[in-house]
């Protein structure tokens, strides 16, 4: 046996070996779970959907994106949506929020979405300092129009490059890599706030392609549509561990062109979609994606060469992430 087999077996034995995740800790409490546990549940996603997302100057108009978070939220755990975050986070959490900002303005995590998630902490009684929007970089942040932050008085708002990356290298699969330390260090529990969006070489970006923003070597996995590697990467201990909950921005997603922003692409969804489980959210994410190619004249992924097949990868029993069976899973429209 390699010293690669060795990690691969070692490392799924480790997994296989523990109880439960202590993403779905929270649930312990009473809340139920989106995920397909026990077994004969279904995976739960919800497309919570309002038509006034945006004014009519084509803003997006943050007190109803809060109702469309409160509405997916509930949803997902049928219950009050106060009472589901405050069962989810305590006070005691540093919440980080993982945007994706790579494409800039009109293709990035809205921050209307962003600031409604963040009051609903607050809300919970986690202080200002232990909220922590964050992605790759400073200037990816800034480029999307958030305003950087670090101090107690508003939530935290930073990339990677101010704290780099662990000394220690994490491996899974395929996949070998450096991990934030924002998320390392800081983060007791994630929020996973991507947006949904084209990829030009791996097919879309949604829930599971966003923690390439986790680690500092993103750039090594892009190749075979990402497959293994968008599933390897989320295996590190601390993407698994610490994602809690999922909110994808499909208010204005992009269904071609990505991933830079091409808005002679995009079209108006108006939706938040919520899951803990992030294969099944992917691909739903995925069907949206080809439905709207498929009504556009425009070839599959799998026709394009670039089926994103890391979603199937990420359900295996190899990585067990959740499940992209659309007969095991109940979407919520909303």
């Amino acid at each position: 046996m390699d010293r690669r087999d060795f990690l691969k077996k070692s490392t799924a034995l480790a997994l296989a070996s523990s109880c439960i995740p202590r993403q779905l800790s929270a649930f312990s409490s009473g809340l139920p779970s989106p995920q397909i546990r026990p077994v004969g549940d279904k995976s739960r996603v919800v497309i919570a959907s309002r038509s006034d997302a945006k004014d009519n100057n084509n803003r997006y108009v943050g007190m109803n994106v809060a109702r469309l978070v409160d509405a997916a939220v509930e949803n997902l755990y049928r219950e009050n949506a106060q009472k589901v975050w405050k069962k989810l986070f305590s006070k005691d959490d540093v919440v980080g929020l993982k945007v994706n900002c790579l494409a800039g303005k009109g293709l990035s995590t809205s921050k209307e979405l962003v600031d409604a998630v963040s009051e609903r902490l607050l809300q919970v009684g986690i202080t200002p300092s232990h909220i922590i929007i964050w992605d790759r970089s400073d200037k990816d942040l800034q480029r999307a129009g958030y305003g950087l932050y670090q101090g107690n008085k508003q939530p935290q708002c930073y990339g990677n490059n101010r704290f780099g990356y662990t000394s220690t290298l994490y491996e899974f699969g395929e996949v070998g890599s450096l991990v934030s330390r924002i998320l390392h260090d800081q983060c007791t529990a994630v929020i996973n706030l991507p947006i949904l969006k084209d990829h030009g070489i791996v097919g879309i970006t949604a829930a599971l392609k966003n923690f390439f923003g986790a680690i500092n070597n993103p750039n090594k996995y892009h190749h075979n549509t990402g497959d293994p590697y968008v599933a390897d990467v989320n295996m590190l201990a601390d993407i698994r561990n610490k994602t809690r909950l999922t909110l994808c921005d499909a208010l204005t997603p992009q269904y071609e062109g990505g991933p830079p922003h091409m808005p002679q692409w995009t079209w108006q969804q108006n939706s938040v979609i919520a899951a803990v489980d992030m294969v099944a959210m992917d691909k739903v994410c995925w069907e949206m994606i080809e439905n709207q190619r498929r009504d556009n004249g425009l070839p599959s992924l799998k026709q394009s060469g670039r089926e994103p097949t890391y979603i199937h990868t990420a359900a295996d029993d190899h990585h067990q992430l959740g499940t992209d069976d659309t007969e095991k899973m109940e979407i919520v429209k909303a």
